[in-house]
């Protein structure tokens, strides 16, 4: 799946787009790719930083959850991060670097989950965090 299709699961458009690929999405985790580009928005000194490494997370959490609409027929809803919690970033991607980011999905209280976010690096966990998307509904 290219960003192309990638896109049809979230709400952002380019340049807001921090996922190139969705490669997982279940009910219980979503996992998405995304190759770090020059002269992205939330690149600063060749890195990635960690408001980025946030939204690509909050992206990947989208990107299952509008994945799962699609294919269950219901269109793709708008998210709103909230309450982040734990944020830990032991390494920041670098232009050109590939990051794999898993979304699981811990609870989900009406319109609100509860998810933990992983990015990882050549298989190496580079952060992670707690947060709840809160899930706009019509």
């Amino acid at each position: 799946m290219s960003q192309e299709e990638a896109i049809k699961y979230i709400p952002q458009r380019p340049p807001f787009v921090m996922i190139d690929k969705v490669t997982k999405a279940d009910d219980t985790i979503s996992q998405t790719n995304f190759t770090v580009r020059e002269g992205h928005m939330f690149v600063d000194k060749g890195f990635f930083t960690e408001p980025g490494l946030v939204e690509n997370m909050a992206q990947t959490a989208g990107g299952g959850i509008g994945y799962r609409a699609q294919m269950e027929g219901r269109p793709v809803t708008i998210g709103y991060i909230g309450a982040l919690k734990n944020l830990k970033v032991k390494e920041l991607p670098q232009v050109g670097d590939t990051i794999v980011t898993e979304i699981r999905y811990m609870q989900r209280v009406m319109n609100v989950h509860l998810v933990i976010g992983n990015v990882y690096l050549d298989g190496k966990e580079i952060a992670s965090c707690e947060f709840r998307i809160f899930e706009k509904k019509d």
